[in-house]
């Protein structure tokens, strides 16, 4: 069996984290400035930042990502936790990475005092939501944007 952990990134994983951050891009077909991702990772070190990065290694090799961003509700007092990137190496899906992934954010944003994480996902990523529909409960709501 290999060795797994998920961890809180540290500002050494730079060079781990970005070919995982690459392949997100490539799987949802965008391509990401390499001045915001220098940003990105900047803030996840940020301590006025609400921005958070945790990587799954396997066997001591990271192998998978999740970025994550608390914010202020309308709704409830207390903070929520946005999920709002997940990936994890082709290779290893359907072995539980994706899912230790998500327990993480759940463990980290309540010890925060986030009331609840939430997330979205492409309609198209079927196989990533037969996990959330047995991690998590669909809200109902659809997703409007408009760029400004």
């Amino acid at each position: 069996m290999p060795t797994i952990c998920v961890r809180a990134a540290r500002d050494d994983d730079h060079d781990a984290w970005m070919p995982l951050w690459r392949g997100y891009q490539a799987f949802y077909k965008v391509d990401i400035a390499d001045a915001v991702s220098r940003i990105t990772w900047q803030r996840f070190f940020d301590p006025s930042e609400p921005m958070h990065c945790d990587l799954a290694e396997v066997d001591g090799v990271v192998r998978g990502l999740v970025h994550s961003i608390d914010h202020r509700s309308c709704w409830m007092t207390e903070p929520s936790c946005y999920l709002q990137d997940l990936f994890v190496a082709p290779e290893l899906r359907g072995q539980g990475l994706g899912r230790r992934l998500i327990e993480q954010v759940y463990a980290q944003a309540k010890a925060r005092g986030c009331a609840r994480v939430h997330w979205l996902t492409h309609e198209t990523n079927l196989d990533a939501m037969k996990l959330y529909d047995r991690i998590a409960e669909k809200s109902g709501f659809v997703q409007y944007r408009k760029a400004v």
